[in-house]
Parts: structure tokens; sequence; C-alpha cells
């Protein structure tokens, strides 16, 4: 399935002007049909899979209790 520049920015969350950046800077791999670009959407599969890993990561560090008794010794 492929997407506008438009809907490539609402499926990302981004401002248009973000997508159209990385698609000059070749992070986007886009099609020009002549009169638009078309971007592939599955192209994004794998970092949306990666960013959830990451953010379930993120959010089992921070649930971790703080240990009561931490062995630090005071030196002055």
């Amino acid at each position: 399935m492929y997407l506008t520049i438009k809907e490539t920015a609402e499926f990302l969350s981004i401002p248009e002007q973000t997508v159209k950046s990385l698609i000059q800077q070749k992070k986007i791999r886009a099609l020009f049909d002549g009169s638009e670009y078309l971007i592939y959407k599955e192209q994004f599969n794998t970092h949306l899979k990666q960013m959830e890993k990451y953010k379930q990561l993120v959010e089992e560090i921070l649930s971790e209790p703080i240990p009561e008794d931490l062995d630090v010794k005071d030196e002055d």
C-alpha cells in the first residue's frame, strides 16, 4: 500500500515538511509518479515494532522499584 506525503505525515504523526525532508535525505524511500511522491507504508513496520519494544523496555525499567537499602558508604 502506498501513501502520499500527507498520509505518511498523519501515519507517523509528524509534519509534512519533515516527511519531505526525510525523502530528500533519502531516509524514506519514495516513488515519484510525475505529480506526487508515493511512499510504501510497509517500510515503517520494522521501525514501529522496534519503537514499541523500546517503549516497553523503558516502561519496565521505570516501573522497577528502587531498592530501599542502597549499600552506599558516605566518605568524607
